[in-house]
């Protein structure tokens, strides 16, 4: 059951600073010394929520979908449906060996994204991908490409599916070549790439700025 509202507590004897919401089993004793607190801060989530519908709502342009092939990790694909969702995704598109939200370690890490990003099972993401782009979908491959471009210079098309391939091997070569445009990310480290779930995150946003 989603917490509706939570303190920001300070304990009287220790001094120590931490948040509790409704239904936690230390109440309002410190967890660290038990000692007395006293309440620093309460916020009405249930308020915050609705803000932040309105806001979202009201910046809503175009229509976005990811397409996730091969993608392995229940937890990154969990995590990239929540962030999909906070991105203002419509679609999810779940290829070949991706694990669904029937996956119970998917929507642990989802948190409940899977019931606002519409999302579907299809063997053949190639296929389906020459379907989107029969629709008028604008299809971006995120891959470190020899054709590729930095994610900053990414179109800005109605609608747009942004496929993200296997932590291993990559993005099918076949769907790179129906590609509308394949972007990467720089790096400035030693390692080569980000988890595929830290970037999503990345070019969804590069993806919606440019709606602006």
């Amino acid at each position: 059951m989603p917490i509706s509202y939570f303190e920001i507590r300070v304990c009287v004897s220790c001094g120590l600073r931490y948040p509790l919401t409704e239904g936690q089993t230390f109440g309002a004793r410190c967890p660290q010394c038990l000692g007395e607190t006293r309440v620093a801060l309460k916020r009405d989530l249930n308020e915050k929520t609705r803000r932040e519908e309105e806001k979202g709502a009201n910046k809503k342009k175009g229509m976005l979908a990811v397409l996730l092939d091969n993608i392995r990790s229940a937890w990154n694909v969990g995590s990239i449906l929540r962030s999909a969702d906070g991105f203002g995704f419509e679609r999810a598109y779940l290829c070949g060996i991706t694990p669904t939200p029937e996956s119970e370690s998917v929507r642990k890490t989802s948190l409940g994204a899977e019931e606002y990003v519409k999302w579907s099972y299809h063997k053949d993401a190639l296929e389906l991908a020459q379907g989107l782009k029969k629709e008028g979908w604008k299809i971006f491959a995120l891959e470190d490409d020899e054709r590729s471009q930095p994610v900053g210079r990414i179109d800005n098309p109605a609608r747009a599916v942004l496929i993200l391939g296997s932590e291993v091997t990559g993005i099918d070569p076949h769907l790179l070549d129906l590609a509308d445009q394949i972007v990467h990310i720089p790096m400035r480290g030693q390692k080569r790439s980000f988890n595929v779930a830290n970037a999503f995150s990345i070019a969804a946003y590069a993806l919606v700025e440019r709606e602006r």
